[in-house]
């Protein structure tokens, strides 16, 4: 049944620009699908008055990001008691929290690298860990402000203590994990593949993510069975433990001289771009893009 959908895309994180191209191909999917599709754009200050104008029967969040997947606007969902997709307040908010998401995850026995959160301008003025090690904060997405500082360093990255350095004050250190970069998509209660990521830059950042050809996709991905099933299974855990709900995607570094899986973390919102992973593993499956965007679209809840 047709429906009128409030599309939330854009929004104020620096991942602005990546939901923007989500949320249209979403739109195009939706419509194609014959349903009645308004776009707002929280950074625009009367999106309040828009989505009560707009009566829509349901939320698809297509935010990325601060404010997008973190519990805020979520949280503003909750309180409209509008339905909406993917995860809720509390699972957003814990699964954006890097280190604290890690905690829940080792106490379920999935393995996640060594890191602790300090002051940035700390972590500027000395090695708070011996290199290699990678220096992010603890509450972004996209690969966003990742720095991985090598083996040999003579010193942390200055940019750290930069006033360009733009991502908050506090920061994750973390270990570096050498080895083959994974992802796994769960879609409700299933894990869907594994695929293998071969960036075209230093390390799967920002461009290689979102750019064309930033980065090569192999799914499924090229490993041992016993490794692929490690992944599946994490990766659903990963997704009951924080408590999500419709699609995630987790991500995970898997090193072939140790054997050893680790999850780098876990996202609630995984990107709907001609180059994302989790509508590239869908259709591996067998489910369309518009497929894949209506079951979203149905699942959609309040509470979730």
């Amino acid at each position: 049944m047709a429906k009128r959908i409030a599309l939330l895309l854009g929004g104020l994180s620096p991942e602005r620009d990546v939901s923007l191209i989500s949320g249209q191909k979403v739109a195009e999917a939706l419509r194609q699908r014959g349903h009645e599709v308004i776009e707002i754009d929280p950074a625009e200050a009367d999106w309040p008055d828009r989505m009560n104008a707009a009566q829509p029967d349901l939320a698809f969040n297509a935010l990325h990001g601060e404010w997008g997947e973190d519990g805020r606007i979520q949280g503003v969902l909750e309180y409209l008691r509008l339905p909406y997709t993917h995860s809720g307040v509390l699972a957003s908010a814990l699964a954006m929290d890097k280190q604290r998401a890690k905690a829940v995850l080792d106490a379920a026995g999935v393995a996640c690298p060594d890191g602790v959160i300090v002051d940035r301008f700390d972590a500027a003025r000395a090695h708070v860990m011996d290199p290699p090690y990678v220096a992010k904060p603890n509450a972004q997405g996209s690969s966003v402000g990742v720095v991985i500082v090598p083996k040999g360093a003579n010193g942390p990255p200055a940019i750290l203590g930069s006033e360009d350095w733009p991502y908050g004050d506090e920061v994750l250190i973390e270990r570096f994990i050498p080895g083959r970069e994974l992802t796994v998509a769960v879609l409700g209660d299933r894990a869907l593949a594994v695929t293998e990521i071969t960036p075209k830059t230093a390390f799967y950042d920002y461009e290689a993510k979102y750019a064309d050809g930033g980065s090569v996709h192999q799914v499924p991905a090229d490993i041992p069975a016993d490794i692929e099933a490690r992944c599946m299974a994490d990766a659903l855990t990963a997704h009951r433990v924080i408590g999500c709900a419709g699609l995630t995607r987790s991500d995970f570094r898997y090193d072939p001289e140790t054997g050893q899986v680790w999850l780098l973390e876990i996202n609630t919102q995984p990107g709907m771009t001609p180059t994302s992973l989790a509508p590239e593993q869908a259709a591996y499956c067998g489910i369309s893009f518009e497929d894949l965007v209506e079951w979203m679209a149905e699942d959609a809840s309040c509470p979730r």
